[in-house]
């Protein structure tokens, strides 16, 4: 949200390259549909601004800064050893304890206000949590569209602007078709022996295609991705989802560390970039097809109760990682509960920056001394 604050003030206010009803509309739509809001706004902006080019420039204007540092982390973390790089590691380790339950905290407030959609998040929660699967978080989406469709129906919103796109009907059909041949398609031709990198591309495509409700959401679909198969460990994964933190862009840059990280070639400068690409890609993809026909979609009140059914949901499976991998691998002692505990607060109650709360967790997670990752 704070992204889409900037954005306002730098686009709307000060540029007036977009009006505040066509601005509303964007962050609408992006907030509805799969993959990272903060980054579809901004490329929806490029879009609108300079076509498909000007859209490609403010992703990558959006999203290098954060990759890089990130990238560079990836490179200084696999340096990191002894008690001091260990207990440094187990830090970031608890301070993503604190974050994960601040957006916990603040998704439940907004996406489950009301019994029925509680309901489908505790739901969730049990299915993830009780379901050894790859599957079950896909599981828990559709469970959550479906009883959202049954329990979450309300009338249709005024529309409160027309966003006007170079993006014809033709070309978003088009979008539309390739994001679903991906996501079918790159598992099979994985199952077919294919390399190494398709199956990274994969694993990365599909956590950015099942991203509903947040950028936090992608934790468990990443970790199911490349912790279940040994790829990453999850300490390592833990530890950079912490540092994340701390970078001043979007979370789906997580990806460049991930790729960078990971056990199988490729990995480094090209594992990121490979990342970069594979996450980011669907969201772009359903947010090009989807441009032409909003304002017709919107208006479908089974469509809408359908997603607010698949964002309970979502927060239900943010729980379920909460608890297992991120408290489970995290918090072993009372010091690491104290030091999670207050991480939380200041993020909560004191609005404490992102970046201050990753130092002091740091810090706190070198003074407890851990010998171990």
């Amino acid at each position: 949200m704070a992204h889409i604050g900037y954005f306002r003030e730098e686009f709307v206010v000060r540029r007036r390259w977009l009006d505040d009803a066509t601005f509303s509309d964007l962050v609408a739509l992006c907030q509805f549909l799969p993959g990272p809001a903060s980054s579809q706004v901004g490329f929806s902006i490029g879009l609108i601004r300079a076509g498909y080019l000007g859209a490609l420039a403010a992703w990558t204007g959006f999203t290098l800064p954060s990759a890089i540092a990130l990238l560079l982390f990836a490179y200084g973390a696999n340096a990191l050893g002894g008690p001091v790089g260990l207990g440094l590691l187990h830090g970031l380790k608890l301070v993503a304890v604190a974050i994960v339950a601040q957006a916990i905290w603040g998704m439940a407030r907004t996406l489950c206000p009301d019994r029925q959609r509680a309901s489908i998040a505790g739901i969730a929660t049990l299915i993830v949590l009780f379901s050894a699967s790859s599957g079950s978080q896909i599981a828990a989406i559709l469970f959550g569209a479906g009883a959202g469709l049954w329990l979450c129906r309300t009338p249709a919103p005024a529309p409160t602007g027309a966003v006007v796109v170079p993006v014809s009907r033709n070309a978003g059909i088009a979008s539309l078709m390739i994001f679903v041949l991906l996501l079918i398609g790159l598992p099979l031709l994985r199952g077919l022996g294919g390399s190494q990198g398709v199956a990274l591309f994969d694993a990365f495509y599909r956590s950015g295609a099942l991203v509903f409700g947040g950028g936090h959401v992608v934790l468990p679909l990443l970790r199911g991705a490349f912790v279940a198969p040994g790829w990453v460990s999850d300490d390592t994964f833990l530890a950079g989802y912490g540092a994340a933190q701390a970078i001043p862009g979007p979370l789906f840059t997580f990806a460049a560390y991930l790729g960078a990280v990971a056990l199988p070639s490729p990995h480094g400068a090209a594992g990121a970039a490979l990342g970069l690409i594979g996450i980011f890609l669907p969201g772009m993809l359903i947010l090009i097809g989807t441009l032409p026909f909003w304002a017709t979609f919107r208006a479908r009140a089974g469509a809408r109760a359908a997603m607010f059914g698949i964002n309970a949901s979502v927060v239900g499976i943010l729980g379920g990682a909460f608890y297992n991998p991120v408290w489970t691998n995290s918090v072993r002692t009372t010091g690491d509960f104290g030091v999670a505990l207050a991480g939380f607060i200041l993020l909560i109650v004191w609005r404490a920056p992102p970046l201050l709360v990753v130092v002091i967790g740091a810090l706190a997670g070198v003074a407890l001394g851990h010998t171990q990752p």
